[in-house]
């Protein structure tokens, strides 16, 4: 019992120090993993009878490192995706042409930029394409008279939704979860419908509480008509080979979804998709190619690098002897009916905030897997009790990066950011645990 007292006791030191941005999320991750190793008195170094490496520098930080090893490959591959869509000026297309479509009419002009970010995000990933997009974005949701406190509501909304979609994060899910991506798929099509809903829902909202605003707005001006002319490196975006290089955010998920095809591949097939329609020739195409890859390593590095401490993380807290510490205080609350399960996970959701316990992308991945590692729930309903609590996280924690450079770039403050979406990113969770309730009970 002291053990486990002391080890959620450092959780929850750790988890304050990264609220108050004392520490860095994936530092606060790699010291937990090896605290808790050492409360737990697992060697530092050592083997079994049998021969096999049983320290924690082994079977922890060494093993740990590769652990969510494919999820970091899907990183790179779609972060290197990501560069070449914004390289290209394919991003800066979906969007000015989205805005046009809308012409002078504000909430036309919304919900079609909503489809248009929400399209991009299933491919991009990383603050570089958050800032991409956003600049684009933002000033044209403002220029149509939108308040800025709700342009950045739409924009953390519609990048919500695109998060559902995102085969980097079905790729960490399915390390995290120990599932297969279809699984992670299925559920997170109920996902993207209630997201998608709840943002409809958040804009129109918006627009009729702040209507008469609207009716003031400036018309969208020629400025945010689409470039006729892309980088000089680069085939203008017109005509057939235009449209199917705009059509480069799909081609992945197509793969994915119809074709069955593994993540890293379906990006390397976007890769060299939007090459063929927008490389003028194959010198250049190298040239870009291999700029665009190392950007998109740089994209990627904190994901990256977060990644390989969260694999840490999930090694220690699935180690037997961390394990034989703790589960006799999950097995105390962890609820097992179903009314109880929607209830506790339905009404703990907001925990997902702040790097929190239900956070995936940060301490919660570790307590995700010692959940399942009880056998007293289905792991399908710790996956659905999980995902529904990063719908939270996904576009409302004032700690995300997102969240801190769209409320500075808008000029409002992040935490009223975060109490705006709140109500409908909980409704959504809820809709998520209810659903899995249902589904997995």
């Amino acid at each position: 019992m002291v053990q486990s007292t002391l080890i959620i006791v450092v959780f929850f030191v750790l988890a304050l120090l990264m609220m108050l941005r004392k520490i860095p999320t994936f530092l606060a991750m790699i010291l937990l993993a090896v605290i808790t190793c050492i409360i737990a008195r697992v060697p530092i170094v050592g083997t079994n009878d049998k021969g096999a490496a049983i320290g924690w520098l082994q079977t922890i930080i060494e093993a740990g490192s590769v652990r969510m090893a494919s999820a970091i490959a899907a990183i790179i591959f779609g972060s290197w995706l990501g560069q070449l869509l914004n390289r290209t000026g394919v991003t800066e297309a979906i969007i000015k042409k989205s805005a046009e479509l809308g012409g002078d009419r504000p909430l036309v002009v919304a919900l079609i930029l909503v489809v248009a970010n929400a399209l991009l995000f299933t491919t991009l990933s990383g603050l570089g394409s958050v800032i991409m997009v956003g600049s684009i974005i933002l000033p044209i949701l403002i220029s149509v008279g939108i308040p800025a406190s709700t342009a950045a509501g739409i924009f953390l909304m519609s990048f919500n939704v695109g998060l559902t979609f995102n085969m980097v994060n079905w790729q960490t899910f399915t390390s995290i979860f120990s599932l297969d991506i279809e699984t992670i798929q299925r559920f997170e099509v109920y996902m993207l419908v209630a997201t998608a809903i709840a943002t409809v829902v958040y804009v129109l909202v918006e627009f009729g509480r702040n209507g008469r605003k609207f009716a003031f707005a400036a018309p969208v001006n020629n400025k945010f008509v689409p470039k006729q002319d892309g980088p000089e490196d680069v085939r203008p975006l017109k005509g057939i080979t235009g449209v199917c290089a705009i059509l480069t955010p799909v081609i992945p998920i197509i793969l994915v979804i119809a074709l069955k095809i593994p993540v890293v591949p379906a990006f390397i097939a976007g890769i060299l998709w939007i090459l063929i329609f927008t490389a003028p020739g194959f010198t250049r195409a190298m040239n870009m190619l291999m700029k665009t890859c190392y950007d998109g390593f740089t994209a990627g590095a904190p994901a990256m690098i977060l990644f390989v401490s969260l694999g840490m993380l999930l090694l220690a807290v699935t180690n037997p002897m961390v394990k034989e510490i703790l589960n006799p205080f999950l097995l105390a609350v962890v609820p097992s009916g179903r009314i109880v399960f929607i209830f506790f996970f339905a009404l703990l959701a907001p925990l997902s905030l702040y790097r929190g316990p239900l956070n995936l992308f940060g301490l919660g991945s570790g307590i995700a897997a010692l959940v399942i590692g009880l056998g007293t729930l289905n792991p399908l309903a710790v996956m659905g009790a999980f995902l529904s609590a990063e719908r939270i996280q996904g576009c409302g924690d004032p700690t995300n990066t997102q969240n801190v450079w769209t409320a500075n770039f808008a000029e409002v403050d992040v935490n009223s950011v975060t109490k705006n979406l709140l109500p409908y990113l909980w409704i959504i969770a809820i809709i998520g645990v209810i659903t899995t309730g249902i589904i997995f009970f």
